[in-house]
């Protein structure tokens, strides 16, 4: 199976072995992420702003380049995902707005929302499937304690991601267990780590990024894994005293393609 695929620009630079293993993962499971030509940054915030259309085209190029090729798209930034998506939704939902970004883009053919969306966890739920996965797994995690940490954008807003309970998720959850390991549930898991302010205000992202460690810590998590480079950045740099790291790190860990990325 191929789909297109959308990075992103920091699976380019700081979140690396998060694209990574994520290529290498789905190779293991019969997919190829064919990566879009000339994609450029997807806007990075999703602005509600109705005349806002000049940071949303690089999302609609993105959305077009898989119309094109008759694929699905996939992405795996958390943040890149939330911006695609309700780029996308837009596109769909309101005439106005669409008709702007249509204009924008004379020369080309008019795009509706027509493209399918992916967050990479959702091709391994309803693509790949869970039990398919668990079936293709050489390493199982066994004995780990992990909490899964879902931050703000994957989940909302609920009614445009669609991707599961915003209160009560389950999809990482059911990754974990699928990998063999243990899933630990904790209060904090989808609460703001406090990234986006960590410039304007670093004591209370602190005080945010240090209330879901010791909350998932508390539960008895011993590590913490996440879909969002920022989220990983400042959990980190705040001084989380478990390893954060990547769920495609461990998916190829559990698949036996670690070892075959650069990291």
């Amino acid at each position: 199976m191929k789909v297109s695929y959308f990075p992103g620009c920091t699976l380019k630079n700081k979140a690396k072995a998060l694209d990574e293993y994520a290529r290498r993962s789905a190779e293991a499971l019969g997919v190829t992420l064919e990566e879009i030509e000339n994609w450029q940054c997807c806007g990075g915030v999703f602005t509600t702003a109705r005349d806002e259309v000049a940071t949303k085209l690089s999302s609609v190029r993105i959305l077009k380049a898989a119309q094109e090729k008759e694929q699905p798209l996939v992405t795996v930034c958390s943040a890149c995902h939330n911006v695609v998506k309700q780029t996308n939704h837009a596109m769909q939902t309101d005439r106005e707005f669409a008709d702007k970004v249509n204009r924008y883009m004379a020369e080309e053919a008019p795009y509706n929302g027509e493209t399918e969306i992916y967050h990479y966890l959702e091709l391994l739920r309803d693509v790949i499937g869970f039990d398919a996965l668990k079936e293709k797994v050489v390493n199982p995690l066994k004995g780990k304690k992990i909490a899964a940490y879902y931050g703000c954008l994957l989940l909302r807003p609920s009614g445009v991601m669609k991707m599961d309970d915003p209160e009560n998720p389950s999809i990482i959850e059911d990754l974990i267990r699928a990998l063999g390991a243990e899933p630990v549930i904790y209060a904090n898991r989808n609460e703001c780590c406090g990234g986006y302010i960590l410039a304007e205000s670093p004591a209370l992202a602190k005080k945010n990024s240090n209330a879901v460690v010791e909350n998932a810590k508390a539960a008895g998590a011993e590590m913490i894994i996440t879909a969002c480079p920022l989220c990983r950045y400042n959990l980190v740099k705040n001084g989380a005293d478990i390893p954060v790291v990547y769920f495609t790190e461990l998916l190829a860990e559990a698949l036996g393609v670690k070892e075959d990325t650069n990291e």
